[in-house]
């Protein structure tokens, strides 16, 4: 959530490369939990950890520097020792949560860098800032600054981030509710979210892509 930074790639293994999708398919968690945006949630992930196109969950910022770890164990190592040397600004995982800020919701560095845990967080924080500024351009603003030319130029960043997604759909557009569990009872029915089926490629919509793209973020 800081200012723009230049990661610095790491030598990936390539049986490491299906992470990338772990930021996305916790988003789609995140965002049908809180309502929100689903492409919204997959834009800020790119705008802060993205390398070609895709979300990267180990990486980190430390005092401005940004990292790319090929594993959770050695990014969480790397945000340990910063911390302990003193460092002053670090952010973590799939949406770059700062731990200055937002620490004290988790044990240590290694669970603010579980995606699904970072997510969840990121998007209970974009639901209360929603809720302060009144829609989703504002509070997508409020996410990386308060400053009104820092967050207005981070919302720019989310704009050509969702540009480049091929196939997503509108940010305007909240994810659906998760399916309430069943009952016992129930008589069962046809799945609803095919992309929860096995087997469908990650980070799609939980929603049908229009066949426009409209406006990055709408109304709350």
């Amino acid at each position: 959530m800081r200012k723009p930074f230049a990661l610095l790639l790491l030598c990936l293994p390539r049986a490491a490369l299906a992470d990338g999708a772990l930021c996305d398919r916790a988003a789609e968690r995140a965002a049908a939990d809180r309502g929100i945006p689903l492409a919204l949630m997959q834009a800020i992930t790119r705008a802060e950890t993205g390398r070609d196109g895709q979300p990267w969950p180990w990486t980190l910022n430390i005092n401005g520097q940004g990292l790319w770890f090929a594993t959770k164990g050695e990014a969480a190592l790397a945000a340990r020792t910063a911390l302990e040397a003193g460092a002053a600004q670090v952010d973590l995982g799939c949406f770059q949560l700062n731990w200055q800020w937002h620490g004290a919701a988790f044990a240590d560095p290694a669970e603010m860098l579980d995606p699904d845990r970072n997510a969840a967080h990121a998007a209970r924080f974009l639901s209360d800032l929603s809720q302060e500024f009144g829609d989703w351009r504002s509070a997508a603003a409020a996410y990386h600054s308060r400053t009104p030319a820092r967050g207005e130029a981070y919302v720019a960043r989310l704009e050509e981030a969702h540009a480049a997604m091929a196939g997503g759909p509108d940010l305007d557009r909240p994810a659906p509710p998760p399916p309430a569990p069943p009952r016992d009872d129930a008589v069962p029915r046809a799945n609803g979210y095919p992309l929860l089926v096995g087997g469908q490629a990650a980070g799609g919509s939980l929603v049908p892509v229009p066949s426009g793209r409209g406006p990055i973020i709408g109304g709350p």
